[in-house]
């Protein structure tokens, strides 16, 4: 059971940043991006990142914190996950909203960290799956 809330754990995670790419692939405004990220996608993307985490520290715990190669692999993945999204998000708490392009300069940055996140938790779940 605790393996398989993780592998669910795993799949909320990509389809909150795909949500999130998406989002912001389509925002045109940038003070209704700022808006709907602060009030809806942040506090989601945290909470299944959250349990993603946390069914991971259970299931160590369950393994009587047996560190294997994956085990540490994905320790490192979560905290990589957290620094980037730390990072795009004070990027754009510091975004003014009163520059005319403050969004499509600031779209590029965003969509390659999202990018670099889906990429590496699909890998890590790909393996988790298959290996």
């Amino acid at each position: 059971m605790g393996l398989s809330l993780h592998s669910w754990s795993a799949v909320a995670v990509l389809v909150m940043i795909f949500i999130n790419l998406y989002i912001l692939i389509s925002a045109k405004e940038l003070a209704k991006y700022k808006k709907v990220n602060s009030l809806y996608l942040v506090p989601l993307q945290i909470t299944v990142l959250g349990t993603l985490l946390f069914t991971g520290i259970v299931m160590m715990a369950a393994k009587h914190l047996h560190f294997s190669i994956e085990n540490i692999v994905m320790i490192i993945l979560g905290v990589v996950l957290i620094v980037l999204e730390a990072k795009r998000l004070k990027a754009l708490k510091y975004l003014s909203t009163k520059k005319e392009h403050a969004l499509e300069v600031y779209k590029p940055y965003s969509r390659t960290i999202l990018q670099v996140e889906f990429g590496l938790v699909l890998l890590m779940s790909l393996w988790m799956w298959f290996v």
